[in-house]
């Protein structure tokens, strides 16, 4: 997203792969930009930790939704499946 998009909305999104933060700048990710992100090979599945221990393995096509700033511990993090 560029720059000026995200002084337009004044909040920052971070995706959490592999307990590493990326800066991204919309409120949502799709699996691709996820692999790109975290430098994940394409052949492995990508699961969603969310809060509580639960995970998630997403569909290649799935499109996930981001909480704005950093969120330790209560956003979704994402790690090779």
């Amino acid at each position: 997203m560029a720059k000026e998009e995200q002084e337009n909305t004044g909040k920052h999104y971070y995706a959490n792969i592999e307990g590493k933060e990326y800066p991204w700048g919309r409120g949502t990710i799709t699996v691709a930009d996820i692999r790109l992100l975290g430098k994940l090979p394409a052949g492995l599945a990508v699961v969603e930790e969310a809060p509580g221990g639960k995970e998630r393995t997403l569909s290649d096509r799935e499109i996930v939704v981001l909480k704005p700033e950093h969120r330790y511990g209560r956003s979704p993090k994402f790690k090779r499946g």
